[in-house]
């Protein structure tokens, strides 16, 4: 074990490049295993320990700087001792601006979709607005949502709700389309009014579009309302933190809350694909992917 924290010993690379192979491996073989999802879930983390092993090993064994790139450890010991500050943190920027701005955005996007497949006459109209709020910088929304709605989470909620309105848009009318013609036909010969033909085809063929969007939405407003507090906010948030700390060189506590971070967005993520599976378990795309 000393020689692995030794980066001047001459067994040392060689050691490095035996531990990588070991890895690489282990990871495909673990990839080969007969299983459901799980098998991608345990690979995934197999990966992902074997990335904190060697940038635990090379942080130290190489000396490197706290401030340029700080052990796993540390990182793990700030999250310990600074964890009150970041639940506050987390409840500031993940559970209001984030659920809230995500939640308002992607409803929003949803009913302008169904509102102009409904009548088509306001796609000239609205799609170009849409499209030009997707086209506005984030680093420039951000101050201008400080101002109007001031400090505290809702200027951070609006910065997410600009975000996700567009992509929700999009991926729902494209949705909507992707209903067979042949079952559409059908509907029609039954003399199947517009909100039965939306409930009982479209919208379930819309809903890999929509989990689509609602998944991507997900990084985005997690993204934004970070990217915003940067601009203005009270004393707790994670954009807060990582602002305020790197500019105190407390880079173990930055890279704790972008640990938390992280995990938000990646627990997000795999909720939705859970969700996805349960609401579409019948679609081709779905079944596939299992």
């Amino acid at each position: 074990m000393s020689v692995l924290l030794d980066g001047s010993s001459p067994l040392f690379w060689p050691l490095i490049l035996a531990l990588a192979v070991v890895a690489g491996f282990s990871i495909q073989r673990t990839a080969r295993l007969d299983g459901s999802r799980w098998v991608g879930m345990l690979t995934a983390g197999l990966f992902g320990l074997w990335v904190v092993f060697f940038w635990e090993v090379l942080v130290r064994a190489l000396d490197i700087s706290r401030v340029l790139l700080p052990a796993p450890s540390l990182v793990l010991a700030s999250l310990q001792d600074h964890a009150p500050k970041l639940w506050g943190d987390f409840v500031q920027t993940v559970l209001k601006a984030v659920l809230i701005g995500w939640a308002m955005g992607c409803g929003l996007g949803f009913a302008v979709a169904v509102a102009i497949d409904r009548m088509p006459f306001l796609q000239r109209g609205l799609l170009p607005v849409a499209s030009l709020t997707s086209a506005v910088p984030l680093v420039a929304v951000a101050p201008i949502a400080v101002m109007w709605f001031g400090f505290e989470w809702p200027s951070k909620a609006a910065v997410v709700v600009l975000m996700t309105f567009f992509p929700m848009l999009v991926s729902t009318l494209a949705g909507l389309k992707a209903a067979g013609k042949l079952e559409r036909e059908l509907m029609y010969s039954y003399a199947a009014s517009y909100t039965r033909t939306l409930v009982a085809l479209r919208l379930p063929s819309a809903l890999p579009y929509i989990f689509n969007a609602l998944k991507v939405n997900a990084t985005l407003a997690l993204i934004g309302a970070i990217v915003a507090e940067f601009f203005g906010s009270p004393t707790m948030g994670l954009g807060f933190r990582i602002s305020t700390e790197s500019a105190k060189m407390n880079m173990p506590l930055v890279w704790g809350a972008i640990v938390v971070a992280a995990v938000t967005g990646s627990v997000a993520y795999a909720l939705l694909v859970a969700l996805e599976r349960r609401a579409a378990f019948w679609h081709p795309s779905v079944r596939e992917g299992k």
